[in-house]
């Protein structure tokens, strides 16, 4: 094994990245004002039912964004199968319902958690790269869940899943149970052994080997946790919309790493925190109803996160050299 050699920068390349460095934050600051302006100056922005709507709707793709932000903190970009996983999700917890409905919940977080740790280990273990691992995953949970479940969806008959719909006085019920991952998310990192290893197998993972830990295990607990995360979002949406189907979920893994990626979590892994990424859900969600209030297309809609999230890169990109 080839030991990698870090040499400290020159005092002109220090000068020049905490230019740039400075440079993107304050771009970041003008682009958040200027976002701000028009949101406020938007017909029904500033309405209770926008706001709640927005809210939830956060909730689903910000549970996603908190795993999401495991898998990139660990180096390992994004997976292209959350959102399938999530699906997935849904359907084994209508399922899972007549056992009760807290076993069920359980053991949709097992489900989630199992389903990703296994693409984590493969990652990892194998050095597989972690793109091309998701892709394949998504190919199978998707054929597999439509083998199993004929293509189509299955549906709550009872109100056995309503606590999960609940709101907390004027607080929407989803928004709380982000709130809540996100607390735990950022506890993980902050003050866990593993959440510690997650980070540092993204920013050096020479020396997490140095330290005699195994990239392979941090990779899995990234991806396990990811799996748990999510899980809890398909618990929410198979609640709030009374069924389990494939299409729930559509899409999500580009929201939740955009969200990573506009909060700051940097692409490469090894900087970045769940706090971040909760703005970073916050901020698309009001760029999305600020443009469907004001009339936009779904398709000028895609254009204008991808341009965000391209300008979020390019921005990271400058910052490193």
């Amino acid at each position: 094994m080839t030991q990698q050699v870090f040499v400290s920068p020159t005092p002109q390349q220090a000068q020049g990245r905490l230019a740039a460095f400075r440079t993107s934050h304050y771009l970041r600051g003008a682009i958040f004002l200027a976002f701000a302006v028009f949101a406020l100056s938007t017909p029904g922005f500033v309405s209770q039912a926008s706001i709640r709507s927005l809210l939830s709707g956060m909730s689903f793709v910000g549970c996603v964004g908190i795993g999401m932000t495991f898998i990139t903190l660990s180096g390992n970009i994004m997976s292209f199968s959350l959102g399938a996983s999530l699906a997935a999700s849904t359907i084994v917890f209508v399922l899972a319902l007549p056992l009760g409905t807290w076993p069920a919940f359980v053991a949709t977080l097992m489900f989630g958690a199992s389903l990703n740790a296994v693409q984590g280990w493969i990652i990892g273990y194998f050095r597989a790269n972690p793109i091309i691992v998701s892709m394949a995953a998504l190919s199978l949970i998707t054929g597999l869940a439509s083998i199993i479940t004929g293509g189509q969806g299955v549906y709550i008959t009872d109100g056995s899943a309503e606590i999960f719909t609940t709101n907390i006085g004027p607080v929407p019920g989803p928004l709380v149970a982000l709130l809540v991952c996100a607390v735990i998310g950022q506890a993980i990192l902050s003050y866990t052994r593993i959440g510690r290893t997650i980070v540092l197998s993204g920013s050096n993972p020479a020396a997490l080997l140095a330290a005699g830990m195994e990239p392979w295990r941090s990779t899995s607990w990234a991806y396990a946790i990811a799996g748990v995360f999510t899980s809890v979002s398909a618990v929410l949406m198979a609640s709030r919309y009374g069924s389990g189907d494939l299409l729930h979920g559509a899409g999500f893994e580009y929201g939740a790493i955009s969200a990573v990626l506009v909060g700051g979590t940097l692409i490469h892994g090894g900087s970045g925190s769940v706090v971040r990424s909760l703005f970073g859900a916050l901020a698309i969600a009001v760029i999305q109803a600020v443009l469907i209030l004001r009339g936009f297309s779904t398709e000028i809609q895609h254009l204008w996160l991808g341009l965000i999230v391209l300008l979020v890169i390019v921005l990271q990109w400058k910052g490193r050299r």
